[in-house]
């Protein structure tokens, strides 16, 4: 498959041998780094509409909506306060969690075989899948407020947030090698050497707008929030297309085909997929920089074919143009925050730890088999190698530890 050129203006620094085939180019990779830099943006963007005034009125690819009108569009001056996507544990229901801590110790039952019928939540248990309904089909979001984590061991506070969340989605994903369904987010900068890192998420950097890859539901327990900084934010996908749609659908064509993604040294070295994808009457995407821009550890592998001036404007514009719609939540200890992976980016801001706040999040990669949405065929593999993992081979990482996918070369 060819390289992903702008079909209304091909870029002239864009090479005609096929990346998946070819291992040298005529163009270099453009000056793009991780964390976006808005001068570069602009200056980008005002440089290729000169080159082709007419690329604001491309056409959109086949079947792709103009407008998407949705309670997944909006943004975030939309909302007027926190109550309307927080739910707030009553005492009621904190007595049914720790009965159910009780219960599922009681089982003898591998963590594995955390479920909505071993970890029971009679009152709690159908909130939670109204909830999850609303991650489906309504704003996208939501957060929980607030689990008692200083009253539970680790242990348990491991099992308190797999048996919550499993009402909101039961099936679990994987996240690292040898059955890993659950990932540690906190700096671990101060223990590891220079270049062993590969993903903000072990940085106190902040992380641009992204989505996970190939899971519906992404999930994050604040065990512990930071000194100063670390805000949540969130943004809609979705109002994001629309302004993309209404003014530049050219980079909507851009997104829509397919793209170089670097597996950074493993088999095979890239893949290639697009990162947005209209579908059952639904837009779809999965995108993260790092994958196209290298972050610390982890650079843009040498020989893969870089990416395009048009995919570097498509890629700042998702980030600048979810940053100006973002919400920023009050992540508050002992809250869990649940977002729809397909139609949200989420991003944090970059924090400071302290001796007596040091912050640390728990993730889960979930999936509700009943109302999940319908997948494009290239992102089917990505969900099977996710979702590729039984009840008794799941492991859950107590202490924080680097994923093998995010370990630096060094």
């Amino acid at each position: 498959m060819a390289a992903v050129i702008d079909s209304t203006v091909a870029d002239k620094n864009a090479d005609s041998r096929s990346p998946a085939r070819g291992r040298s180019w005529s163009w270099k990779q453009p000056d793009i780094t991780y964390h976006p830099d808005r001068r570069n943006w602009e200056e980008r963007t005002a440089r290729r509409l000169a080159e082709n005034p007419s690329l604001p009125h491309s056409m959109l690819p086949e079947g792709f909506p103009t407008k998407l009108t949705s309670p997944l569009v909006w943004e975030g001056k939309d909302w007027k306060g926190e109550e309307q996507w927080v739910f707030n544990l009553t005492p009621a229901h904190l007595e049914e969690i720790d009965a159910a801590v009780k219960h599922f110790h009681g089982l003898g039952a591998h963590f594995g075989h955390i479920s909505p019928k071993s970890f029971p939540l009679p009152t709690l248990g159908p909130a939670l899948r109204d909830l999850s309904r609303e991650l489906h089909s309504g704003r996208g979001f939501f957060v929980l407020r607030t689990i008692p984590v200083d009253s539970y061991s680790k242990e348990d506070n491991v099992l308190i947030y797999a048996g919550v969340s499993s009402h909101v989605g039961e099936t679990r994903g994987l996240q690292d090698k040898n059955g890993g369904v659950l990932s540690h987010i906190k700096d671990l900068s101060h223990l590891y050497p220079k270049g062993a890192i590969g993903g903000p998420a072990y940085t106190t950097e902040k992380q641009v707008f992204h989505t996970d890859q190939g899971t519906d539901i992404v999930s994050l327990f604040a065990l512990q929030i930071a000194a100063e900084g670390g805000v949540s934010r969130i943004s809609s996908s979705w109002r994001v297309y629309n302004d993309l749609a209404e003014n530049r659908p050219d980079l909507i064509q851009v997104l829509a085909q397919p793209w170089i993604v670097d597996e950074f040294g493993r088999d095979p070295p890239f893949t290639e997929r697009p990162l947005l994808y209209y579908i059952d009457s639904k837009i779809v995407i999965q995108y993260a920089r790092r994958y196209f821009t290298g972050f610390q550890g982890l650079p843009r592998s040498a020989n893969i074919a870089p990416i395009t001036e048009a995919q570097a404007e498509a890629l700042d514009a998702l980030h600048f143009l979810a940053e100006k719609y973002s919400l920023g939540l009050n992540f508050q200890k002992g809250d869990i925050q649940y977002i729809n992976n397909l139609s949200i980016f989420h991003a944090r801001d970059g924090f400071r730890d302290s001796h007596t706040k040091t912050r640390h999040l728990l993730r889960l990669y979930q999936r509700n088999e009943e109302l999940a949405w319908k997948l494009p065929e290239p992102l089917k593999l990505l969900w099977a190698r996710t979702y590729d993992v039984v009840p008794e081979n799941q492991t859950f990482a107590i202490e924080p530890v680097i994923r093998d996918a995010v370990r630096g070369k060094n």
